[in-house]
């Protein structure tokens, strides 16, 4: 994959593909730590690079995450936002020993957003200004 300014190459397409994903935790309760947050960066991060995706921005508060993510179009964006919900909920839960209502991190639903109708830059400061814990 070759990158050039906002321009995605793949071997048969050339995309720009951004999406602004929210998840929220199960009956909105204020979980996360400044920590946790850092550690869901890092998880939320690889999962993104094994897609073949990148992670742009990144940021939250207690109860909820904002992300933006570049994907490639053979990536079903519910694929990448399951595997997303699902691998920091495993690893978050066995780290932090968080006891939630049957084991469940996050709620069923999310919000996602294709990011062409914003200009990046404004997306990316909205997350940056989200109110992290200490």
């Amino acid at each position: 994959m070759k990158y050039s300014d906002d321009l995605r190459h793949g071997r048969t397409c050339v995309y720009n593909l951004q999406a602004h994903l929210v998840f929220v935790t199960k009956y909105r309760r204020g979980v996360f730590t400044k920590p946790m947050l850092e550690d869901m960066k890092q998880i939320m991060d690889k999962i993104c690079r094994d897609f073949e995706g990148e992670l742009i921005e990144f940021n939250g508060e207690d109860d909820h995450v904002h992300l933006l993510v570049s994907y490639p179009p053979k990536v079903p964006l519910s694929a990448l936002i399951n595997s997303l919900k699902g691998a920091s909920s495993r690893i978050l839960r066995r780290k932090y020993e968080i006891r939630t209502h049957r084991n469940h991190l996050w709620s069923p639903s999310y919000y996602a957003a294709s990011s062409g109708g914003a200009p990046l830059e404004t997306l990316k400061q909205y997350i940056r200004n989200q109110q992290t814990p200490d």
